[in-house]
């Protein structure tokens, strides 16, 4: 753990709101040394995926050239929100540092909570209504996965 990585993600993360960006910024450590930095592009990218954490990760894999980051750490700004951490643990790292936690990140007027509510609420209920549609159709598909022998398991 190295505080200077934390300070180095805040200073990005103040360096993107004076740019017109989002409040976030990420740094992606492998062996002591910056891999990736992410900073918050949702709203300059018109990217709803663009998330500090997110484009931190994507850039450490790019770099690794890897689809997990398992010796690296994560350093970031904020308590992840949930699509940062569905990421984060598919991408696998050691360890994850936060600054900012969820609530003060709502308070800033970024309240993620109720995607955490959705998804104890069925499917067909949710905000934005799910359905399920071709299911015995689309099994095929993880049929074929299945039966792939030379496939990359992940």
């Amino acid at each position: 753990m190295s505080s200077d990585f934390m300070r180095q993600a805040i200073a990005l993360a103040l360096e993107n709101i004076r740019k017109g960006g989002g409040p976030f910024a990420a740094v992606m450590v492998k062996n002591g040394a910056i891999v990736a930095t992410g900073v918050n592009r949702v709203t300059t990218t018109n990217d709803p995926t663009a998330h500090a954490e997110i484009v931190a990760i994507r850039e450490a894999c790019r770099n690794l050239e890897s689809f997990q980051l398992p010796d690296c750490e994560l350093y970031t700004t904020c308590e992840p929100c949930p699509m940062c951490l569905g990421a984060i643990y598919w991408a696998r790292p050691a360890r994850v540092y936060y600054a900012g936690t969820a609530s003060d990140a709502a308070a800033a007027g970024f309240d993620d909570a109720f995607i955490y509510d959705e998804l104890q609420v069925p499917a067909n209920e949710r905000r934005i209504p799910m359905e399920e549609l071709n299911r015995a159709e689309a099994l095929v598909i993880f049929q074929e996965w299945l039966a792939k022998s030379d496939k990359t398991p992940y």
